[in-house]
Order: C-alpha cells, then structure tokens, then sequence
C-alpha cells in the first residue's frame, strides 16, 4: 500500500484562444512531435519519469489495454517535445467530448526543469488546441504539481472554476 497525499484540486478552463506573446523557442535543436499509435511502454517512461515527483497516479494503474484503448484513439493526441534529440517534456490533448479539448498532462523531464521548456510546450499546445473546432480547453492542477504550474496556466489565459480536495495514494 502506497502513501496518501491530499491535494487540492484546481479546474481551471479557457473559453476563447489566447492573444499571447510569442514564446521564445528553446535553445539548440528542438521539435515538438506529435506521437502516433505510441508503444504503451514510451509513453508510461514520459508519464512516469515526468510524473513521480508529482504523483502522477491514474494512468499508472491502468492496465496496458485499458491505456492503449486511450492513447490509441484518434481523438487523443500526444506531443513529444525533443531538445537536442532527448525527450524533454510532453502533452496530452483529449477531444473525444464535443467542443471541448482536454489538456489531461503537459510536463518537463527533471532534468530540463528551469530551462522555459513548460512555457514553450504550453503555448504550443495551446495553439494545437485552438486549431481543433472546440469552444472550451480546460485543465486541472493540483497542489502537488510544480509550484510555477498554476500561475503559469493563469499568466497563459486560463481561469479557474472549480476546486476541490482529494485523497491520491501513491502505488
């Protein structure tokens, strides 16, 4: 049996596309790619190696079908965010409900923490987003995820409207 942390629970959505300055692109080689059909065990190393310190919970305990009938679908897409070929963060935008997209995770690898990669794959997720026929992007952070991620989802044109605590326990 694992830890149980509580956490409070921020919903925060957006309901136009942003006007927002341009973010700089990372320095050296960078590509965000967009991951097809991804190997279920690629994207639990993102998930899990982005989020361990955050506790990044749900999709752990999914079975490998159970996740790939997720990951696998056409309304879900992943974006893998290569710095100088190594895999430095990534996003997952969810449009399986009608004008509505999802951003169900964005995150940094530990090791690029500090270097503006989140401010870069946010703005570019955003825009992926607002590209798609939705009215709606919404998001969730909680006080457990990096302490920039709720003000950084607030600076970039999110608005809160909901919150609530939970109880996650950690496997």
């Amino acid at each position: 049996m694992g830890q149980s942390h509580r956490t409070i629970v921020t919903h925060l959505e957006m309901l136009s596309e942003p006007r927002l300055p341009p973010v700089p692109k990372p320095r050296g080689k960078c590509a965000l790619l967009r991951l097809e059909t991804p190997p279920v065990h690629f994207y639990r190393y993102l998930y899990e190696t982005i989020g361990k310190r955050y506790v990044w919970v749900n999709r752990r305990r999914m079975s490998d079908a159970a996740l790939a009938s997720i990951i696998h679908d056409d309304r879900v897409e992943i974006y893998v965010l290569y710095l100088n070929g190594s895999p430095a963060g990534f996003a997952e935008l969810d449009f399986r409900h009608a004008q509505r997209g999802d951003l169900n995770f964005l995150g940094v690898m530990p090791e690029f923490i500090g270097q503006g990669l989140g401010k870069f794959l946010l703005a570019e997720t955003i825009a992926i987003a607002w590209s798609r026929p939705i009215r709606r992007l919404i998001v969730q952070t909680c006080t457990l995820d990096h302490p920039s991620a709720l003000p950084l989802y607030q600076k970039f044109g999110f608005s809160p409207c909901g919150q609530e605590v939970v109880e996650l326990e950690d496997i």
